[in-house]
Parts: C-alpha cells; structure tokens; sequence
C-alpha cells in the first residue's frame, strides 16, 4: 500500500501503488456496469449511467475503503501522514482500487468480480432507490472531491411556526461558504445551496431541475 508520498520520502524511488490503481479502475468500471446490465435489466442506459457514478467516484469508494480499514494499512511519507492523508477521500479511493487491482493480478477476473460484488453490491441496490436523486448535491460532492479533496458540509437554519418552517442552508467545502438557498425542507435548501455552490465552482447541474419545493 505504497503512496507516491512515501516511496519519494523513504523507499528512494521505489514504484508505488499507481499502475494497479490503473488497472483497479479499469476492473471496477467493468464489474459495476456488468452488475448494473445483468441486475437491473429495466433501466436505460442514462440510468445505467447515474447508477454506475452512484458507487463509483471517489466520495463513495473512499468510504468503502473506511469499511475496510484501508487507512490503516497505507504507507505514507511523513508529510501527508501528518496532513491527515489517511483519510482523504482521494488517497483511499486510490488506495481500494490498487487492491482490487492486486486482487485481479493475483487472482484473476473471477476474484476481482466476486470481490466487488462483495462490497460494492449492496450500496448498488440502495442507490437504485435514490437515481432520481442524483442531481446537484451529488454533483456538488465529485467536485469538491475532484478539487479539494474534502467533501461539501451543509450548514442548516430554520425559521417560522411548525406548520409553515422555512429551511436556509449553507454548503461549506474546506471551511469556506461556496453556495447558499433556501426551501421549504431541509432536501430543498441544500439542494439549492449545492446548485449555487456547483456554478461557483464552474459545475454543471446532472439533472434539469433540483427536487421540487414540497
């Protein structure tokens, strides 16, 4: 579990785990659209499509490597072990696929499928309930994987009687306020806040219309 971190810092050169996260990610993509195709024969293929990007980003791998104590086996220099790496989402999204990666090498294409199924197939059939749903704030959380390696934080206000609640948020991404809205249920205004904060971020909504104000 050799980061580049570490093989510049103590192993003098030596390669790291980056070509198995290569074919990790190429094995993952393929497995994930096989389960997809073979278990869910009624959706198109846009819907294949969200489902697929449902499970496999960064956000999400990294917590199937939190699942599997990833973290706790990776060899990191002393500057991004300090920098809190064993638990950045990009590191351990990395870090999975260079095991499934090390599991196809050395148990072939049968291992590595029965592998991600094992972990992976699950939270397929639960993302399946939530496609309609995948829209600015999941958007919003590959971007700020993609650019900050942290994940977006949703700060929520309220107002009104019981009957008649108004509902503020405000998305954070590394401590800084990237996008605001407001609703009538907390789903709503951060739906906003994250579709404001995704065209801040030069983002571009999946979805036409965030979930409706109800």
């Amino acid at each position: 579990m050799a980061h580049r971190s570490w093989c510049a810092e103590v192993a003098g050169g030596e390669p790291s785990n980056e070509r198995l996260e290569f074919l990790g990610d190429a094995v993952l993509g393929w497995v994930v659209a096989d389960l997809a195709f073979r278990h869910f024969s009624d959706l198109a293929e846009g819907k294949l499509t969200d489902l697929r990007k449902s499970v496999v980003n960064a956000s999400a791998l990294a917590e199937v490597a939190v699942s599997l104590d990833l973290g706790s086996t990776l060899l990191l220099g002393r500057g991004e072990a300090g920098a809190g790496g064993r638990s950045k989402p990009s590191i351990l999204s990395d870090a999975f696929e260079a095991v499934l990666g090390a599991i196809y090498v050395d148990g072939g294409p049968e291992a590595a499928y029965a592998f991600v199924e094992r972990v992976i197939g699950e939270r397929l059939r639960q993302a399946i309930e939530q496609l309609d749903r995948l829209d600015y704030k999941t958007l919003l959380q590959e971007i700020a994987v993609r650019q900050f390696d942290a994940a977006p934080v949703y700060i929520l206000s309220e107002d009104g009687p019981d009957h008649a609640k108004h509902f503020s948020a405000t998305v954070l991404i590394a401590a800084r306020a990237y996008g605001q809205g407001q609703g009538r249920t907390k789903k709503v205004a951060e739906q906003a806040a994250a579709a404001s904060a995704c065209v801040s971020l030069g983002g571009s909504a999946v979805a036409e219309d965030p979930l409706p104000d109800a």
